[in-house]
């Protein structure tokens, strides 16, 4: 066994820090309830269409309704991959960090219909995929 594999076999006996699994139950929770939060604001859009003021002139336009739906079906997904997150998989991980990415997204075009909601919508989500990627879960 060379001094490589003696290295890598110590580092894998170790376990992960309290800072770096503190950080992936964080942004678990995190993630859970900002998945919530879109879902609630997908329910808003897609009971009564006429809840969000739409800004003029704003560069995409897309009805309320669809806005609705695609917030009611992102935000579902947010929250259930949140609590899977408390897992700890990597695979779980992975797919967090990319449906976080997804509803920072499609917050981001969201901006028009409610500005302030959507902009802490975008910074959790770049929060959380801040997190998982520090966290040292894909060390494994």
């Amino acid at each position: 066994m060379t001094e490589t594999d003696r290295r890598a076999a110590r580092d894998h006996a170790r376990p992960p820090s309290a800072w770096a699994t503190g950080g992936v139950v964080f942004a678990a929770v995190t993630m859970t309830i900002v998945g919530i939060f879109q879902f609630f604001e997908g329910l808003a859009a897609v009971i009564d269409d006429q809840f969000y003021v739409v800004l003029p002139n704003y560069a995409f336009d897309v009805d309320v309704t669809a806005w609705g739906w695609i917030h009611l079906i992102i935000g579902a997904l947010v929250a259930i991959a949140g609590l899977y997150l408390l897992a700890g998989s990597a695979m779980a991980g992975m797919i967090a960090i990319v449906l976080a990415g997804v509803a920072a997204v499609s917050n981001f075009f969201f901006i028009p219909y409610y500005p302030l909601w959507s902009l802490l919508i975008v910074a959790l989500s770049i929060y959380v995929i801040w997190a998982i990627t520090r966290s040292g879960i894909f060390d494994a």
